[in-house]
């Protein structure tokens, strides 16, 4: 197979197409170290697509004095993860060091942030220790919302079943039952009701097993059980995936929403499913630390932020990104989107830390590809500018974009997209 990072794009050229733009607001930072640093301590929470982000950038746009809480060693990339499911990839093909960020001066500190004090400033971590700060920044991802499934979670435990929506030992876990998957074996899926995390990501992951299966188990067949009723993101091209290059093979059905879980049994409200791989993405909402902070507002689930700062509404002096947040309108939760939201954030720390008013029009973009084989990928693309009026971002319809067809030229952007985000996240 050939290498797409081989024929990757320039980091110049990828950049320069919004990567890194679109949310520039501090005029004169683009692209340049600010030599004057900025006053005070800002500490974040979570080094993944958005928090590392958050923390290079108050460092490369402000010199700002930051603390990186994450519990992890190394960045494991959800994005390009279903790879490693096909076999196509290994864990170490997406697993990147925070070395780049301990040069650009970010302090890197490993543990767990456990609870939140707004009136003294300090950020408590499982280990007793504690962490002052003029600006907290929080990142916490997305956890599982497993109670009301009965089952699903002692099968988690027991390793009966897996979500792999976290990419690491879930994620070998999983390859680990499809390569021991009998000819003529039934591996499922089921996908929880939106909002969760990357919407096409189900819809990926079944095309990329379904890829495998077809090569070396032609005989099996994939179910994809939706709890929605269609496909979420990318619907024409997945449904053409489906229905021609894995017809017979892949089998998806809407308005299937997971009931019970008895070992490998997916209950749903019409009928059981055995399967011999049972990968269960459960529904989801804004990670441990959101909800034990009283950052969640919405829905019980998710973190309502002020969108022009992402300060949350719940805690002042707290801003919180990425998947976690409820959702502007049409914005995905989406590596891509984490990241745009983190320069915003850092734009406006910087500013408030200084004293001056903050941007008052930001915009974000997205891009997010997902992969068909190991060779053919599709992708969708979007801008959001900032409503001041609805006070949100709100996507520009003519600025949506879904790619025509699949082909081998998106897969090698594909790997470009990743090499390049990582690069710019990580300061590598």
């Amino acid at each position: 197979m050939q290498h797409p990072e081989r024929f990757a794009l320039s980091r110049r050229r990828l950049l320069g197409a919004g990567l890194a733009g679109g949310t520039l607001a501090l005029a004169g930072c683009a692209g340049s170290r600010v030599a004057k640093p900025t006053p005070g301590r800002v500490v974040v929470v979570g080094g993944g697509y958005g928090g590392a982000t958050a923390a290079r950038y108050l460092r490369l746009w402000g010199g700002v004095e930051v603390t990186l809480v994450e519990r992890e060693a190394a960045f494991v990339s959800c994005p390009i993860s279903n790879l490693v499911l096909g076999g196509w990839r290994t864990l170490a093909d997406i697993t990147r060091g925070y070395d780049g960020l301990a040069a650009a001066g970010v302090k890197l500190v490993r543990g767990e942030a456990v609870a939140i004090d707004t009136e003294r400033r300090l950020l408590h971590l499982a280990d007793g220790s504690t962490l002052p700060w003029d600006r907290l920044i929080v990142a916490p991802g997305i956890d599982f919302d497993t109670a009301g499934i009965p089952g699903l979670q002692p099968a988690l435990d027991a390793g009966t079943v897996t979500h792999a929506w976290k990419a690491g030992p879930q994620t070998l876990a999983l390859r680990r039952q499809l390569e021991a998957l009998p000819d003529g074996g039934v591996v499922a899926i089921t996908i929880p009701r939106a909002p969760f995390r990357c919407p096409p990501g189900p819809y990926e992951r079944a095309a990329v097993i379904g890829s495998w299966l077809k090569q070396a188990r032609p005989r099996a067949k994939l179910l994809l059980l939706d709890a929605n009723t269609e496909i979420q993101s990318k619907k024409a091209l997945f449904q053409r995936a489906f229905g021609e290059h894995l017809k017979g093979i892949v089998e998806y059905r809407p308005d299937a929403e997971l009931r019970e879980v008895h070992g490998r049994l997916a209950r749903f409200d019409f009928e059981d499913v055995k399967a011999d791989v049972l990968n269960v993405i459960p529904p989801q909402r804004a990670g441990r630390l959101a909800q034990d902070a009283g950052l969640v507002t919405v829905n019980g689930r998710w973190v309502g932020v002020d969108w022009l700062t992402l300060e949350s509404q719940a805690l002042p002096g707290v801003h919180v990104l990425g998947d976690a947040t409820f959702s502007a309108p049409l914005m995905p939760k989406s590596g891509h989107m984490a990241n745009q939201h983190a320069k915003v954030v850092a734009a406006a720390v910087i500013q408030r830390l200084r004293g001056e008013p903050v941007n008052p029009a930001p915009l974000v973009m997205n891009t997010c590809y997902s992969y068909l084989s190991a060779t053919h990928a599709v992708h969708v693309a979007s801008v959001h500018p900032y409503d001041a009026a609805e006070k949100t971002f709100k996507a520009v319809p003519a600025s949506v974009g879904v790619s025509r067809d699949w082909n081998t030229a998106e897969a090698l952007y594909a790997q470009a997209w990743a090499e390049n985000i990582w690069a710019d996240a990580l300061a590598l």
